[in-house]
Formats: C-alpha cells, sequence, structure tokens
C-alpha cells in the first residue's frame, strides 16, 4: 500500500464482511492494532465501523465488540437488524449496511485524500468509482486466498490498490489466540443478509 504521510484517510469498515473474510483466514481482528497501523500511515480522520445488530435479543455476542470500538476510536454505524420469514418458514434477519456506508463516503470524500475500504461486496464498484473521479484515492482490502475468493473480481479490478487480508495479518491479528489453519470459505450468511435461524 502507498501511503503519504500528510494525507488525509479513512477506513470504511463493513464488520461482517471483514469478520468473516479473516475467519476464512484463520485469524481474529485485533482492531487497536488495526487502528494504530492506519494512524502511522497519514492523517487518520475517520474510522467508521458498519454493522447492524439485533435489537430485541437479551445478549448480542456483537455488542461487547461495538462497545469496545465505539470508545477507542471508531465512529460506530449501526441499526437494528429486520426480522423477516422465508419462504420455508423460517425466521430470519436482514441487516444490510452498504447505503449507509455509500452516503459516508459520498459526504466525507471532499475532506479525504485516500479511502480504504474493508469490503470484498461488488455492489460498492461504483461507489469506488464514483469516490475515485473526486480525486480520492481507494485501496479495498479483502481476500483472494479463500475457496471462493472473498472479494468480488469487479470490486477488485476497480480499486486503485487491492492490499490482501492475508497478509496484513501479521500487523493486526490478535496476539496470544491459537493460529488457526486457514480453510476454505465456509457456508455462511452474506453481509447483507445475516442468516439466523
Amino acid at each position: 500500500m502507498a501511503f503519504y504521510p500528510q494525507e488525509r484517510l479513512a477506513l470504511f469498515i463493513d464488520g461482517p464482511n471483514l469478520y468473516n473474510a479473516a475467519k476464512a483466514l484463520g485469524f481474529d481482528i485485533d482492531y487497536k492494532r488495526l487502528l494504530q497501523l492506519f494512524q502511522g500511515k497519514g492523517r487518520l480522520i475517520r474510522a467508521l465501523y458498519y454493522t447492524a445488530l439485533a435489537e430485541d435479543q437479551d445478549y448480542s455476542p456483537i455488542r461487547p465488540l461495538v462497545d469496545w470500538l465505539d470508545y477507542n476510536g471508531f465512529t460506530m454505524v449501526t441499526k437494528p437488524m429486520k426480522e423477516y420469514t422465508d419462504n420455508m418458514g423460517r425466521r430470519r434477519f436482514r441487516g444490510s449496511m452498504d447505503i449507509e456506508l455509500a452516503v459516508d463516503m459520498l459526504e466525507l470524500a471532499p475532506h479525504l485524500d485516500h479511502v480504504v475500504l474493508f469490503s470484498g461486496d461488488g455492489d460498492f464498484r461504483r461507489l469506488v468509482e464514483s469516490v475515485q473521479r473526486r480525486g480520492v484515492r481507494v485501496s479495498v482490502v479483502s481476500t483472494i486466498r479463500t475457496q471462493p475468493p472473498m472479494i468480488s473480481d469487479e470490486l477488485r479490478r476497480q480499486a486503485d490498490t487491492f492490499v490482501e487480508l492475508q497478509e496484513l495479518a501479521a500487523h493486526i491479528a490478535r496476539q496470544g489466540v491459537e493460529r488457526r489453519e486457514p480453510q476454505g470459505a465456509p457456508p455462511m450468511p452474506t453481509p447483507a443478509e445475516p442468516d439466523r435461524a
């Protein structure tokens, strides 16, 4: 990744997408280390983390992470998941944050030189193109080292720079946690539609 000390940069983290990519590669993200890494790359204006939350559950496993991030330098963008019943009669939850991320990136673009997008979602290709037309460089962090790859080919081609998440692992992985062997991407819900039966 090419960074310049005086450039203004912002991180846009698609939480479920980054979590699933790191899990498929066999490591857990240390968000404090991730923030420190990018604070050393330039003038970090914002680090935004996007996720939907199940509001009706007594305990949400993501709530401690959301609270920690909120108190430790990240701007949290959340909304409640929407519940629906699929055609098999199963209770499901949907919580896409794509629109929120896109609006925030477009609003911040005039104040930035470099955007780092943590997502492999091909729906962001057009957003990246639009931000680039405003003179902002865009790096996309995801992985091609899983089967199937977790980044869409269209998004990878559109980015100014593609950063392989596995190559960042030495800098952002949680320390003291036994590293799991990388695996093919297991069957899991898409980031746009977390699946909770």
